[in-house]
């Protein structure tokens, strides 16, 4: 067994002979003797063990009682390489070491976590005969093997103790938790039980923490009689309770925590912040304020782990008052000078309450800043969207400063960098990355993966993410939205069901809790949810729906939201209001989503209706107040509903009577509104109003396009010229003005428009159309007849068009802007993208059924009159999803009332 240990630690250590003891002590002093293992040089440099002094030989004056003494002296005062030179010393003088000496030196050397030394150590049990029949020096070289990391060594000195003591199961217990394994420690207490072993407070400690480490429902069954086990022995320390608070805490049961705080009265600091902690943990914020009121009021002193576990409940309930009353707290009693930990709570409170300009304040204020402070102020940049300031940060930290950044510097440096527009060469952080050793670390790969998915580069987060070594559901959440981001949503749903397979049912217990860590969480939902709209894979969106309900899920505000809009954005406007109905709570995106949804599918009034519900309190909105995006909602609900002069209403109020300052998205829906309405006139003057400063894109295009609905070439070529200046390749720009002279009759001006966007290399996008079917969606380009289907398609259509004309059915040739023949004409108006998905959907369904196809242009007037007509002769629902709005077919009309 001891091979590996026979070695001795030194020549040092052969004390009976004096003349090497002399010649060594003098060699010790002036530093020039050769240490026959690298382990002395390593915990003795120089300055500790040099004397400009003559040499002088080693004391042969103190008692044995005298050295073991000084020994455990130092140990105890945690001075660990002076303890272990007074070990050799005392070896030098040829005082033996005894059954006291070997754990005060042992002690020492876990102290310092040399695991070489540890073992030459141990030789000199053996050697003395020390092992076996002193137990406690084998507790002390089993402690010893566990600080130094050596499991297998523990494993072997607890096997060879014959009399095992408390101390000595305690010792394994908290080894097995040291390495977490938490069922073996769980096991070893079992087997202590067994052997009429008492527990300790320690044990109990220990055996708390191993059962927090447990699934929830395993955990709180064993805690619950570890605590019962507590009480039935009388252990009533502070120090178990506090074990038991901090268990519950960790297994999400916050409640036990509190019951188990009120059951004793023997508190101490500790106790206060465990039950602060354990509230703050599970989102129990008002309360873990209220405590810390009480605790206050007890004459019980807050410290620093009590502000800084506080301090994120502040920002949580965004109660930045209460946060700044706390910092005033702080001051005045001390709590905050120079300590860092405090220092960062603060930094973090501030910044995520959007006090950027006082979390700087708080960093400046500090003069000892450690690369943890740095780091939470670097954070607090980014997540601000500082980026600038973050990155100029980042470099005094390292080059004026000279600290090295770590991971979590880098998962905030990144995002910002790949945000910076002053910071250009993007990837190259990547390769500072890799410089630094980082590049295998998960939360820079994350951070990684999601800057190059913003990128466009979604290839190289696919091949980040595949040679990770240690996926978390981060990094799934991340590539998911990567996908999401690059409007591949196809292949986000693909790794949401690759996500959902990890692991198979012979797993171990670890591989399945890791695997459960896999499953997807309300992050991973609402980042696929709008694929599933965006695909018309309503099918996919419901089965997701049942997932949510399934997990505990689907009352979460933000899955909840997700949900509505999902629904609306598939054509069940029913459904989505169902989802809102039953959420519990509600903030201010759900109302702006179903707001925009009613809205979307041209439900105006009802649209407004909402808004004052929400105005009012009810359903759930509580004290929702209207932000920018809620008046975005409200003007497209009234531009697709006709509803100008309300439209116009909310606009001129919105600053005084709501205090949302009116941005560039608002004048650019107002411009729809007005234009889209026929006041082209209004809305062109509405632009000249704008305020200099402010982005005029979104008014042009919108005005650009009412022009284009109403055939207005003049306002139409301002409204081009203004945004081809802008956007001098973006092609829609140049369709639309093409489209407003083909429309009019000026195809010379059409023809020169489409060679301009030729010459330059700008191609339009192709019109197309989606439809769900089966597990499928089907996908159909104008014209396209590459679809398996194409032909008997085309030929449905004919015949359906011979049917539609008997009913009244006159093309609208207008609409093909190619200066062809009418009949030729007619045949490409069959060939629309719209018009091929909806004939796939009655080819391919039963009878009775709704059919709903998305397309990714506005929907074309031929189009718009022919499905009015199909939905009557079919006697189908047929709800089109454009660029735009939603259409709802049904016996021959259409909900828009024919204004979109």
């Amino acid at each position: 067994m001891y091979s590996s240990i026979q070695q001795p630690l030194s020549t040092l250590f052969q004390p009976f002979s004096s003349s090497l003891i002399l010649s060594s002590s003098l060699q010790i002093q002036h530093h020039h003797h050769q240490q026959s293992t690298d382990t002395f040089h390593k915990h003795f440099p120089p300055l500790l063990i040099t004397t400009t002094s003559s040499p002088k030989p080693i004391s042969k004056s103190l008692s044995p009682a005298s050295w073991i003494e000084s020994l455990r002296s130092k140990t105890r005062s945690n001075l660990f390489h002076e303890a272990i030179l007074t070990y050799i010393e005392m070896t030098l003088s040829g005082i033996p070491p005894d059954n006291t000496a070997f754990p005060a030196v042992l002690k020492a050397v876990a102290g310092l976590q040399d695991l070489n030394l540890g073992k030459q150590i141990h030789t000199h049990v053996v050697k003395f005969g020390y092992e076996s029949p002193y137990v406690t020096v084998t507790n002390s070289l089993v402690n010893m093997y566990t600080k130094c990391g050596c499991m297998g060594d523990v494993y072997k000195v607890f096997d060879r103790i014959t009399d095992r003591d408390q101390v000595s199961w305690n010792s394994m217990i908290a080894a097995f938790c040291r390495f977490e394994e938490w069922e073996l420690a769980l096991e070893e207490f079992r087997l202590m039980l067994a052997e009429n072993v008492e527990p300790s407070s320690f044990t109990l400690v220990s055996v708390a923490l191993a059962c927090s480490n447990l699934r929830r429902r395993d955990g709180l069954q064993l805690g619950k009689q570890v605590q019962a086990y507590s009480l039935k022995i009388g252990d009533l320390r502070t120090y178990t309770n506090n074990a038991l608070m901090a268990m519950y805490a960790k297994l999400g049961s916050a409640d036990d925590s509190k019951t188990l705080f009120e059951l004793f009265e023997d508190r101490d600091l500790v106790t206060w912040n465990t039950l602060i902690s354990s509230l703050s943990q599970n989102d129990q914020f008002v309360e873990a304020i209220t405590f810390l009121r009480f605790m206050v009021h007890e004459d019980i002193k807050p410290d620093g782990v009590t502000v800084a576990s506080v301090l994120p409940d502040c920002t949580h309930l965004e109660m930045l008052d209460i946060g700044r009353e706390i910092h005033a707290y702080a001051l005045k009693n001390e709590i905050f000078v120079e300590n860092s930990f405090v220092g960062s709570a603060l930094v973090d409170m501030y910044c995520n309450c959007r006090e950027v300009k006082s979390g700087r304040r708080v960093f400046d204020s500090f003069m000892n800043r450690k690369v943890a402070f740095w780091n939470a102020m670097i954070t607090g940049y980014a997540q601000n969207e500082h980026d600038e300031e973050a990155m100029m940060l980042f470099f005094e930290m390292e080059a004026v400063e000279g600290l090295s950044p770590n991971a979590t510097t880098m998962a905030s440096v990144v995002p910002a960098c790949v945000r910076s527009k002053a910071f250009i060469n993007k990837e190259s952080i990547h390769g500072y990355v890799i410089k630094r050793g980082l590049d295998m670390d998960r939360y820079v790969q994350n951070a990684l993966m999601d800057m190059y998915s913003r990128m466009g580069k979604i290839g190289i987060s696919k091949t980040i993410f595949a040679t990770m070594e240690d996926r978390d559901k981060v990094s799934w959440n991340t590539l998911i939205t990567g996908y999401v981001v690059c409007g591949r949503h196809d292949d986000a749903l693909l790794l949401l069901h690759e996500m959902q397979g990890q692991g198979n049912k012979n797993d171990s217990y670890k591989e399945v809790e890791k695997r459960a860590s896999f499953k997807p969480n309300s992050i991973t939902l609402m980042t696929v949810l709008p694929g599933c709209a965006n695909l018309a894979e309503l099918a996919k969106g419901k089965e997701i729906h049942a997932y949510a309900i399934k997990n505990m899920l689907a009352l979460d505000v933000a899955v909840g939201s997700a949900l509505v809009d999902m629904y609306a954005k598939s054509g069940c406007l029913y459904l989505s209001r169902r989802v809102f109905d039953q959420m519990p709570t509600k903030n201010v995106i759900t109302w702006n989503v179903i707001i925009m949804a009613y809205g979307m599918h041209g439900k105006g009034v009802e649209a407004l209706e909402l808004f004052k519900h929400m105005e009012a309190g009810g359903a759930g909105a509580g004290e929702v107040k209207p932000n920018v995006v809620t008046f975005v909602a409200i003007f497209v609900a009234c531009s697709h509903s006709g509803m100008v002069d309300e439209g116009l209403n909310f606009f001129y109020r919105m600053k005084d009577d709501y205090g949302v300052e009116p941005t560039p998205d608002h004048y650019a829906c107002v411009v729809d509104l007005l234009g889209r309405a026929g006041q082209v006139e209004e809305a062109y003057q509405l632009i000249s109003t704008m305020p200099s400063d402010f982005d005029k894109m979104g008014a042009w295009s919108s005005l650009l396009g009412a022009c284009r609905i109403h055939h207005n070439v003049d306002i139409g070529e301002v409204a081009a010229k203004n945004l081809i200046e802008m956007e001098p390749n973006v092609a829609s720009h140049y369709v639309l003005l093409a489209n407003i002279y083909s429309y009019t009759g000026f195809w010379v001006k059409a023809t020169e428009v489409r060679r301009k966007m030729k010459d330059l290399g700008i191609r339009k996008e192709p019109g197309c159309s989606w439809i769900e079917y089966g597990d499928k969606v089907h996908k159909f380009l104008a014209g396209d007849k590459s679809h398996p289907e194409s032909e008997k398609l085309l030929e449905f259509l004919e015949a359906l068009s011979e049917r539609m004309k008997k009913e009244g059915y006159v093309p609208d040739t207008s609409c093909v802007l190619q200066n062809v023949g009418e009949e030729e004409k007619e045949t490409l108006l069959c060939g629309h993208s719209e018009k091929l998905a909806i004939a796939f959907g009655i080819l391919n369904t039963l009878p009775g059924t709704t059919i709903r196809v998305t397309k990714n242009l506005r929907v074309c007037n031929d189009c718009h009159i022919a499905t009015k007509f199909i939905s009557k002769i079919v006697d189908r629902e047929i709800i089109l999803r454009d660029v735009r709005r939603f259409h709802h077919f049904r016996n021959g009309i259409c909900s828009c009332g024919d204004y979109w």
